[in-house]
């Protein structure tokens, strides 16, 4: 599928917004603490949220093998065909269902990247204690299905080693497997469904590199985005 006239669809108006929303999350950086006083996250207890908002019973994430796969099966991949159809496919606003439980919201992409990392000690030490938990972990993290910082450190599409150790330091990498391990403990999502939340949090904090591979995904030629915000946050 060729993209018409290298995205000269694309809203401006969605990217305008775009723009102005990630200035100003990376403005707040220079304003942020290492302290996590009231930036913590619920460790859950007994919550189970419902199956998500896609129906990906069908889609087997062990024939996912790349991020650029993952995109493919995830989203529906006709309307990546223009950057602004693949914005509005991928790039998250409002709050997700489990985002007052976790205490985060997709409009405040620096908050939650400091609430996620923060959180992950104790969601890694706490889904140790649970083999069926840590085995859909490994699957999920271990290999290069895109839970991890690939962006902005090079590590790949794999984000931790075999025997769960983050392979990134960075404050990307904690966040977006923060994001996995709390669904998985928390929620009746299904692998796919939890790779595809992941996703989402990957396109906030990536959104020009996302939203690129998805264009790429679609057949064409998206170096039209390069104007497009590469990262929120620092490694």
């Amino acid at each position: 599928m060729k993209l018409e006239g290298k995205f000269e669809s694309i809203s401006i108006g969605l990217v305008g917004v775009l723009v102005l929303l990630v200035v100003a999350n990376q403005a707040q950086i220079s304003s942020i603490s290492g302290s996590t006083t009231g930036s913590s996250i619920g460790l859950g207890s007994g919550l189970r949220l419902g199956r998500g908002t896609a129906d990906l019973a069908s889609v087997d994430i062990n024939e996912i093998r790349s991020t650029a796969q993952g995109i493919a099966t995830l989203f529906p991949v006709e309307k990546l065909s223009t950057a602004e159809g693949a914005m509005q496919a991928m790039f998250p606003t409002g709050t997700p269902e489990y985002g007052d439980a976790m205490g985060v919201t997709f409009d405040d992409p620096i908050g939650a990247l400091t609430k996620l990392s923060n959180a992950y000690p104790a969601l890694d030490q706490q889904a140790r204690g649970n083999p069926e938990v840590w085995q859909r972990y490994i699957n999920l993290a271990s290999e290069p299905r895109g839970v991890s910082c690939e962006f902005c450190c090079g590590v790949g599409a794999a984000g931790i080693s075999k025997d769960g150790r983050s392979l990134c330091g960075c404050q990307h990498a904690p966040a977006l497997l923060s994001v996995t391990l709390w669904l998985l403990m928390n929620t009746d999502y299904n692998d796919a469904q939890i790779l595809q939340e992941v996703y989402r949090w990957k396109t906030l904090f990536f959104p020009r590199n996302m939203i690129e591979l998805a264009g790429k995904v679609a057949g064409g030629d998206s170096s039209v985005l390069n104007d497009l915000p590469g990262m929120v946050g620092g490694c």
